[in-house]
């Protein structure tokens, strides 16, 4: 029988059926032979062992067009990444690791600003020309006011999409928005595998309908540093792309050389000073984390 993992906790891997239901299932031990760990995400083929009982044994994982380390997930075609206004306060610097490491794993992401209730037309505009300028989708919601879900709900439709933020931003609201009316995850999944409705402590795969997915992960606050190379880091920030290209010197990282293009870039208004400022601090941590290596 094929499904979809939806959930794992504790060597226990919730398997969601199409039109059979949710089944509680071990892995075969060839896969830690092998060290094959299955992850929410996969598409898997499941042994029954009591239909009655809902439980079963996952026996092979199909192939994976996707894999990302954090959060640990599978089959994604692109991240929401969910941020707050206000109460908390926006870190961009946070924002700006999160986006690099996406970059660095191949995924695209759409960047939500929920509590937009909370501020004006100034501070979107702000945003946007922060984020839209280095190339990401950018939309404003009020999950409190239901303002903007609908939007959300384009940027998903036939798509598996990993659902991410920091806690307290409002992303289970959104989420729980999103799901309202499928009776798959809100009803069944959650008799089953006993999701939280406020605070999300595992990745889930939750199923909206029409090949549409989202995973909602636990919400995030470390800070992230990319492993490439640091004269790379500039490939992570979409925006320096281009710039980078008018460099005087080759192998330029963009922060005290003289001709650079991208600190032109900044100086022009053509790149957020935000953003490189963020790079610069990244970079640093990287160089100090190699020079470390090295002691």
């Amino acid at each position: 029988m094929q499904g979809k993992i939806i959930k794992g906790i504790a060597g226990f891997y919730y398997v969601y059926v199409v039109d059979s239901g949710v089944y509680e299932c071990k892995a075969k031990g060839a896969f830690r032979k092998d060290k094959i760990k299955p992850l929410v995400g996969d598409d898997v083929e499941i042994d029954i062992i009591s239909e009655e009982e809902k439980t079963g044994n996952v026996i092979s994982i199909g192939p994976r067009k996707s894999e990302l380390i954090r959060p640990a997930v599978a089959n994604v075609d692109q991240a929401l990444l969910i941020f707050a206004t206000k109460n908390p306060e926006p870190n961009l610097n946070l924002l700006d690791r999160f986006l690099c490491m996406m970059e660095e794993q191949d995924v695209p992401v759409v960047i939500c600003f929920n509590k937009d209730d909370l501020v004006d037309d100034d501070f979107q505009k702000q945003i946007r020309d922060t984020y839209e300028r280095a190339g990401y989708k950018v939309i404003f919601t009020s999950a409190k006011n239901e303002e903007g879900i609908d939007k959300i709900r384009e940027v998903l439709k036939g798509k598996t999409s990993t659902v991410a933020g920091p806690s307290g931003v409002g992303k289970s609201s959104i989420v729980n928005l999103l799901t309202e009316g499928h009776s798959m995850e809100t009803g069944e999944v959650s008799a089953k595998i006993g999701r939280g409705k406020h605070t999300t402590r595992h990745s889930e795969l939750l199923y909206l309908g029409d090949d549409t997915y989202i995973m909602d992960t636990p919400g995030f606050s470390s800070l992230f540093v990319p492993k490439c190379d640091p004269v790379e880091l500039y490939s992570l920030f979409p925006e320096f792309i281009e710039p980078e290209q008018h460099c005087r010197f080759g192998g330029c990282v963009h922060y005290k050389e003289p001709g650079c293009g991208v600190k032109e870039a900044v100086e022009k208004g053509e790149i957020a000073t935000s953003r490189y400022e963020n790079y610069l601090q990244i970079y640093s941590e990287m160089v100090q984390q190699q020079n470390s290596k090295y002691r």
